[in-house]
């Protein structure tokens, strides 16, 4: 699965091409599709990148290559640096939501499209606006699921008390991200 060839066994282009950038988070993994970008990993050290790979091929049938210079990671790289440096608001990237479906996805996108840089939003509020009020629970299920952390901000979803509530990449992961975008959450009422 690794090496810096982005072709398959049969010579065709890889489904998904993947490289591990360092930000201020740690090591990511990025993997993208011709669709656009199809998941970020937390902490890609070896033994957490080599399980993510094996999953991606899994999922795509073994169409898995390591590829830094692909062109389909260049824009997300390019983003996410900019991201860490304070330079970027708002990724305007292609996203492949392969990964992920039905609630959990109606609730990314609405997490994606509706939460901006700089603020938080509870996981009660975030069930009522997909229109499940008292889903708050699954909603932190679909916040635990997200392929696409950082990219859609998960990390903006906190409790109502002002709580941080789980993150998927570690707490302290989740302070780091809110702190760069010049918040810590307080409480929503």
């Amino acid at each position: 699965m690794e090496g810096q060839n982005t072709q398959t066994a049969g010579g065709g282009q890889a489904a998904v091409e993947w490289a591990v950038v360092d930000s201020d988070i740690g090591p990511l993994l990025l993997a993208a599709t011709a669709d656009g970008l199809v998941n970020v990993v937390f902490h890609a050290h070896p033994r957490v990148r080599d399980k993510a790979v094996a999953s991606l091929a899994a999922r795509f049938g073994g169409a898995v290559a390591e590829a830094p210079d692909s062109p389909r990671l260049a824009e997300p790289i390019r983003q996410l640096r900019a991201y860490f440096a304070g330079e970027l608001r708002a990724f305007s990237l292609d996203l492949d939501w392969t990964l992920i479906g039905g609630f959990n996805r109606q609730v990314l996108r609405e997490l994606n499209d509706g939460v901006p840089y700089g603020a938080v939003v509870g996981y009660g509020d975030l069930a009522h606006r997909v229109g499940q009020p008292g889903a708050a629970q699954a909603v932190g299920m679909a916040m635990g699921a997200n392929p696409l952390p950082v990219v859609v901000p998960c990390h903006r979803v906190v409790e109502s008390d002002g709580g941080l509530g789980g993150f998927g990449g570690g707490l302290e992961t989740k302070r780091k991200l809110l702190a760069l975008e010049g918040v810590l959450p307080e409480p929503l009422f």
